[in-house]
């Protein structure tokens, strides 16, 4: 068994001219590719397989990421099946300088876990074990419209 908490993960990257579209701000592709990493390195830590992306459910965008601010991506297992396992995404526009923080985009991916051969195989069973991870997992079963 894996904890809710143990798949957390969150990366960063500074968002330069070439992720931008033509109003200077991260092209939606960019945003989806940088949760995809993130979401896959999630589910991979969860199942201890590869993964690869099955489902993405609707994706917010809810405000642009500016060039020159950081994308933050946080992503977590927060459900499991046979052999998938069900990531919240959410991403974050960190402006450094300023010590800001906003919530941009948030989605839904779901991801199948791979043998060698690339063949669906069973991944372990899900726990929340801590305050933390409890809260984590409501917010992400409140959020997510389709009742998954």
């Amino acid at each position: 068994m894996t904890g809710l908490m143990e798949t957390f993960i969150q990366n960063r990257t500074m968002v330069q001219p070439h992720h931008a579209n033509n109003l200077q701000t991260a092209h939606g592709g960019n945003v989806m590719k940088w949760m995809d990493e993130v979401g896959a390195m999630s589910a991979a830590r969860f199942s201890g397989n590869p993964c690869v992306t099955a489902r993405i459910n609707r994706v917010d965008f809810e405000r642009p990421i500016r060039v020159g601010d950081v994308a933050l991506i946080e992503a977590y297992v927060y459900e499991a099946g046979r052999t998938s396992s069900h990531v919240r995404l959410r991403a974050y526009r960190e402006d450094l300088a300023e010590d800001e923080r906003e919530k941009t985009t948030e989605s839904y991916f779901v991801y199948v876990a791979v043998d060698d051969d690339l063949e669906p195989t069973s991944v372990p069973e899900l726990t929340v074990e801590t305050a933390d991870g409890e809260r984590l997992y409501e917010a992400a079963v409140e959020g997510n419209g389709d009742g998954e």
